[in-house]
C-alpha cells in the first residue's frame, strides 16, 4: 500500500511541474540571448538582392559591419539624407571591411522590400554597402538581436564580434544632432579595423523597432 501522502504527492508533482517549467523558459531565454562580445559572431546564410548567396563564413580574414535598415524609419533616414551613413560605409570599403546593410521588415510590414527596390534605394541615395541582405523571416535579425533601425554590428576578421550597438550617442531624428554626438559605431569600426580593443563594445541602439514577422 502507498503510504506517501496524496497532498505530499501533489506538492511534488507541482514542485516538478514547476522546476521543469523553469528549466524550459531558461532554455528559451537562452536560445534567444543577444550574442556576446568577444566571441564568434551568429554565422547566417543570406540572399542579397541581386539573388546571390552569402555566408558570414565567407568573410573570414576581412572586417564585417552589418547595418539594420529601413528605409521608411526617419532614423536611417537621418543618417542617409545627411550622407553620414554612406560616408560611413566609404571609410569602411577603403579599410579593406565588408559592409552589409541588413533588411528584416517582413512582407506587409514598414520598410519590407523586394531585391529589384532594395537596389532602386541603394542607387538613389548613393549609398555603397558590399551587399543588401533580405532577411524577411528575420531569422538574422533574431540571432543577432537586432532591435532597431539602425543597429549596428562590427566583426573582426576572426569572426568575433567586437562591437554592438548605437550608431551614436544622441537618438533622434535631428539631423542637426549628428555632429554633436559621440560616433561610438565609427569609433569602434576604427579600433577593429587597427587591431585595437573597442572602448564602448555595446551602446544604446535607437531607432525604430525592427518589423519582424508577426
Amino acid at each position: 500500500m502507498n503510504r506517501f501522502p496524496r497532498r505530499a504527492m501533489l506538492r511534488t508533482t507541482a514542485l516538478t511541474a514547476a522546476l521543469l517549467g523553469s528549466s524550459w523558459t531558461l532554455g528559451a531565454a537562452s536560445a534567444m540571448a543577444a550574442p556576446t562580445i568577444g566571441q564568434a559572431a551568429p554565422s547566417f546564410v543570406a540572399v542579397d538582392s541581386k539573388g546571390q548567396q552569402h555566408k558570414l563564413a565567407d568573410f573570414k580574414g576581412k572586417v564585417v559591419v552589418l547595418e539594420w535598415t529601413n528605409h521608411e524609419c526617419p532614423y536611417v533616414q537621418k543618417h542617409y539624407k545627411s550622407s553620414n551613413m554612406q560616408n560611413l560605409q566609404k571609410q569602411a570599403k577603403d579599410a579593406g571591411a565588408v559592409w552589409l546593410s541588413v533588411i528584416s521588415s517582413a512582407p506587409g510590414e514598414q520598410g519590407h522590400v523586394a531585391g529589384v527596390r532594395a537596389d532602386e534605394l541603394t542607387a538613389s541615395r548613393s549609398a555603397a554597402p558590399a551587399a543588401v541582405l533580405l532577411d524577411p523571416q528575420g531569422d538574422i535579425g533574431k540571432s543577432y538581436d537586432a532591435r532597431t533601425t539602425p543597429h549596428m554590428y562590427v566583426i573582426d576578421a576572426n569572426g568575433v564580434l567586437r562591437y554592438a550597438g548605437g550608431i551614436d550617442s544622441i537618438g533622434s531624428n535631428k539631423v542637426a544632432d549628428i555632429d554633436k554626438a559621440d560616433p561610438f559605431f565609427k569609433t569602434a569600426l576604427e579600433s577593429v579595423v587597427k587591431g585595437d580593443k573597442v572602448a564602448q563594445p555595446v551602446t544604446r541602439p535607437y531607432g525604430c523597432g525592427v518589423k519582424y514577422k508577426s
